[in-house]
């Protein structure tokens, strides 16, 4: 094991979006052995930094469910890939016309940046984007669609994010990635972009085969990464699709479940 890439809300976090203390022991083990500890997350960078002391998180994060990497420490980015603005438009557009009452809000510029349509920070919460709905503001739509993104988020105030994600996987659309995070919405980045696209970058950056990569996830969108992994684990209580991807299943993340697993690796 050279690298632990763990997923944060409902894996490395508990209930209450807290680092246990066992869990912050099982960390600074592993980063004492030289072993890099890389969250890879839906969040941004602002939802990292809320919980980056708690963790001992201080270098290289993949944010964005893998749309690009950056280094916590001084701001540095290794890459970020865009999903193109006529991409965006065309999937909003095909959206729309099937269901009425969409809400869209639009990541950008290193993930710093959040356009929100006029609508959406009346149904968010400080849980879902990490930030204070009344910072949001709100655009019209046609500028949350205007420029190149690095996640798109789409909403509805009555829908679940599953009817969403199905509706726009019938439409048939090509040229982007679709996830669910289990946040309340459905998450665009480019085509081709996933937790193990973002991971595969940052180990080849790192020198670090795919074979001595430990990760860690309980939701769809950390599916690639446990299969890409050399031992990916998904957390109890995870959906089959995610149980299937993972060769092992830990306790939950209330039952300190990451940190059992680090624990025995490391002997």
């Amino acid at each position: 094991m050279r690298l632990i890439a763990t997923d944060l809300d409902g894996t490395l976090l508990d209930s209450a979006a807290a680092v246990t203390p066992r869990t912050r022991r099982a960390l600074d083990a592993a980063r004492a052995r030289g072993i890099h500890v890389v969250p890879v997350t839906a969040r941004q960078p602002i939802g990292l930094r809320a919980i980056a002391a708690e963790a001992g998180f201080d270098d290289w994060a993949l944010c964005g469910n893998g749309a690009y990497a950056t280094n916590l420490a001084d701001g540095r980015m290794l890459f970020a890939e865009e999903l193109p603005a006529d991409t965006i438009r065309t999937l909003a557009e095909a959206l729309r016309a099937s269901i009425p009452g969409l809400l869209f809000a639009s990541v950008r510029e290193g993930g710093e940046t959040f356009v929100a349509q006029h609508g959406y920070a009346e149904i968010a919460d400080y849980a879902d984007h990490k930030r204070h709905p009344r910072t949001m503001g709100g655009v019209d739509l046609e500028h949350v669609l205007a420029a190149p993104s690095l996640k798109l988020v789409i909403r509805h105030p009555e829908l679940a994010p599953s009817v969403l994600f199905d509706n726009l996987r019938d439409l048939g659309l090509t040229g982007f990635e679709a996830t669910l995070s289990g946040a309340p919405f459905v998450e665009v980045m480019a085509e081709g972009v996933t937790k193990a696209t973002g991971l595969a970058r940052l180990c080849e950056h790192l020198h670090v085969d795919r074979a001595d990569v430990v990760a860690f996830g309980d939701a769809l969108n950390d599916v690639e990464m446990l299969r890409w992994a050399g031992h990916g684990v998904a957390m109890a209580g995870s959906e089959p699709i995610v149980l299937d991807a993972a060769d092992e299943v830990a306790l939950s993340n209330d039952d300190d479940g990451v940190a059992r697993v680090i624990e025995r690796m490391l002997g």
